[in-house]
């Protein structure tokens, strides 16, 4: 639980402008575009994004579209280990390849998912 108020910011991107929290996650998914995307990339140091980054963040936005929220580190796992005939092992090392910080940090943040008040990356 969080014990103050989120610091917001607007960012003033080529399609609009989005709000982003101090950690730099998006506040309202919806307002998610490519630009966005490539922004946040840059502050993470990823990139330039190529097209499994792509993939792996269509993925993620597919998911939300779908189920109204964020997939769970599992599921993305579970979509590269069948896309590349690998493990789960074998999905992390792709994974991590592309977003060494992390799912949550990383791959959640360029897909335009709110930040995680409590997540299990599981």
């Amino acid at each position: 639980m969080r014990t103050r108020p989120d610091v917001l910011t607007d960012v003033k991107l080529p399609g609009g402008t989005v709000t982003v929290d101090e950690y730099g996650y998006i506040t309202d998914p919806d307002a998610w575009s490519e630009d966005f995307a490539r922004w946040a990339a840059e502050r993470e140091g990823v990139g330039p994004l190529d097209d499994l980054h792509w993939d792996m963040l269509r993925f993620v936005r597919d998911w939300y579209d779908e189920h109204g929220v964020a997939a769970d580190q599992r599921h993305l796992l579970k979509y590269l280990a069948a896309r590349f005939d690998t493990d789960k092992h074998g999905a992390k090392d792709i994974l991590f390849a592309h977003f060494p910080a992390g799912y949550v940090k990383q791959t959640v943040k360029l897909a335009g998912m709110r930040q995680p008040r409590a997540w299990s990356t599981g």
